[in-house]
């Protein structure tokens, strides 16, 4: 169960995440429990965050197939590459919810009055 349970949720960490399947495996086959390389590989994949998309892709396009040690170094480089491109990544600015006072402004204002009628008088005459 818990090796089904072991998923990477960050682009960080993949070398002791593909330890941890490895150890599990050889724990799984300790208690007779076989497990093959190439179940394991397709397993290690899957369990890839989305930001691993294209490794995903390079390995299905290639014939042959790796090996443990193989997608551990590949998925090593991988990370570093996923690393850099984040940090290039530009910051997205996104409307954020309103606060309080602001919506108390936009309550607080003054409805504009039915029209006023305005008599003009003359300071000097005091005429209309």
């Amino acid at each position: 169960m818990k090796f089904r349970s072991l998923k990477l949720t960050t682009v960080k960490g993949v070398r002791d995440q593909i330890n941890k399947m490895r150890d599990l495996a050889s724990r799984l086959k300790a208690l007779e429990v076989e497990m093959s390389e190439s179940f394991l590989v397709h397993y290690i994949l899957n369990t890839l965050p989305p930001q691993y998309g294209s490794f995903k892709i390079t390995y299905n396009t290639h014939k042959d197939k790796w090996s443990i040690d193989e997608i551990l170094t590949m998925c090593d480089q991988e990370e570093g590459r996923l690393i850099l491109e984040m940090g290039e990544s530009t910051l997205t600015v996104t409307q954020g919810k309103r606060s309080i006072q602001a919506k108390q402004k936009e309550k607080a204002k003054i409805q504009p009055q039915a029209k006023i009628k305005k008599e003009f008088m003359c300071f000097f005459c005091k005429k209309k």
